[in-house]
């Protein structure tokens, strides 16, 4: 609970170290202390908001970015990364004062100590709407920075041999991955600058262990840094990329396993979302392999796709979960453009209940082969049924109950007026059964004498 006295020490640290900027009567020990003791009082925003207003961050930035020993410049960076969290307003000051531009300087050449801190802070700057991202990019170099700090990640991971990544060497690549994916969220011309950090994040992903549940620090934001980054054909040729694939399929599988459904409607999505960019210009034996684990294959047609316990099965019943809308729509496009964006053979591979609504909400024709009943066929050219997907001959036969000749005459002229408005609305062309009947000769006209069979 902040107090009168610690307000009033809070205020006498900072007049002390700003008057010490101009006199430079203070050794370096007691400023250390002065920033260290204001750090704390700073962890409650009550201390310290009414000091840290444009000359408070100024005296803060000076020190932070000024020529000192590393000790109290991390100790000013420090103050300043709390301060930036707990009073956004204190924001717009660092970039008034061009302390932005300074701390994607400092980037360059930052240890693991610097770089969270730095990293945080610019994270924490993007978040105001006044700072200047194609400037830090072009004329500060904080992509090729951010470039830099995720390849020394990259090869610090490789030589863990998946121990993993430990202490502030794992803290800083946390920041430097939260930066980039707010750096390449804001709308600039420079987003080509961050695209050499595919590589390092698909090599991060192959020597880092998997939490549990998955979609956790670092996977999460190694994915969400992956979605916001342009992948092209380049990246889908290299040997780092393959293998990133196979990891991010088998991540989702265990998040599906991991995450309650609720949850994967939000934090699936990006992972969904670079597996769809990676398919788009995946050459033909990866979007193969991508086909493989994520479509439904023959072996499951058995009975009705979406029954078995396989990951397409398992992707297909998330589409049809209540309430989770981006989710659905996030498998569903990824299954639609694995299927060549073809609305044949997407019905083909995971048939029309499933394919239904996609294809009508995105305004996409529905294919003929869904209109007929046994039209479709599987890829050992057995036929389905497209509604489903199920194997015709592996359909069971249904057994229909003893009915009198009345009741099979009331079924007959429901089951013949539904059939007629369901050929009415164009949806499904369908031959009404009772015309079928007639056609082959086996309509029998019975007389009133006839007894019941």
């Amino acid at each position: 609970m902040p107090s009168q006295p610690q307000q009033n020490e809070a205020r006498a640290l900072l007049a002390l170290l700003t008057e010490s900027l101009g006199s430079k009567t203070n050794e370096h020990k007691q400023l250390e202390e002065a920033l260290a003791k204001l750090k704390v009082l700073g962890r409650d925003a009550n201390n310290v908001s009414a000091i840290y207003d444009a000359d408070g961050m100024k005296t803060l930035g000076s020190y932070a970015f000024g020529d000192f020993p590393p000790s109290i410049r991390h100790e000013a960076l420090r103050c300043t990364a709390n301060a930036l969290l707990l009073l956004p307003e204190t924001r717009k000051y660092l970039l008034k004062l061009g302390f932005d531009k300074q701390a994607a300087d400092a980037l360059r050449d930052a240890d693991e100590d610097e770089e969270f801190l730095l990293s945080r802070i610019m994270f924490l700057l993007t978040y105001d709407p006044g700072i200047d991202m194609e400037t830090l990019v072009t004329e500060h170099g904080l992509a090729e920075s951010i470039v830099q700090r995720l390849a020394r990640h990259a090869e610090q991971a490789k030589n863990t041999k998946r121990s993993g990544l430990t202490g502030q060497v794992y803290m800083a690549m946390l920041e430097t991955l939260k930066l980039l994916f707010n750096a390449t969220s804001i709308k600039t011309d420079q987003a080509a600058k961050f695209k050499p950090a595919v590589a390092h994040i698909c090599r991060i992903l192959e020597y880092t262990d998997v939490p549990s549940p998955p979609l956790q620090p670092p996977i999460n934001l190694l994915i969400n840094a992956l979605a916001n980054l342009d992948i092209d054909g380049g990246d889908t040729q290299t040997a780092e990329t393959r293998s990133a694939v196979a990891r991010l399929i088998s991540i989702l599988a265990l998040a599906i396993e991991g995450h309650p459904p609720t949850e994967l409607d939000t934090t699936a999505v990006p992972l969904l979302t670079v597996l769809r960019k990676i398919n788009d210009t995946a050459p033909p034996d990866l979007r193969g392999s991508m086909k493989a684990r994520l479509l439904p294959d023959d072996k499951e047609r058995d009975q009705p796709l979406g029954k078995s316990s396989s990951l397409a099965s398992q992707l297909l019943r998330l589409t049809t979960s209540s309430g989770m809308l981006n989710l659905s729509e996030a498998i569903s496009g990824l299954m639609f453009e694995l299927s060549g964006k073809d609305a044949n053979e997407y019905v083909k591979n995971v048939g029309y209940g499933y394919a239904a609504g996609y294809l009508m909400t995105h305004k996409i024709p529905i294919p003929e082969s869904a209109k007929s009943q046994g039209n479709g066929e599987s890829s050992s050219q057995v036929p389905i049924n497209p509604i489903t997907g199920q194997r015709l001959d592996k359909e069971p036969d249904i057994e229909l109950p003893n009915m009198t000749r009345e009741e099979k005459e009331r079924e007959a002229e429901r089951l013949f007026v539904l059939f007629e408005r369901l050929k009415a609305t164009g949806v499904v062309n369908v031959k009404n059964p009772v015309e079928v009947a007639k056609e082959a000769g086996r309509v029998e006209e019975l007389s009133d004498s006839d007894s019941d069979e």
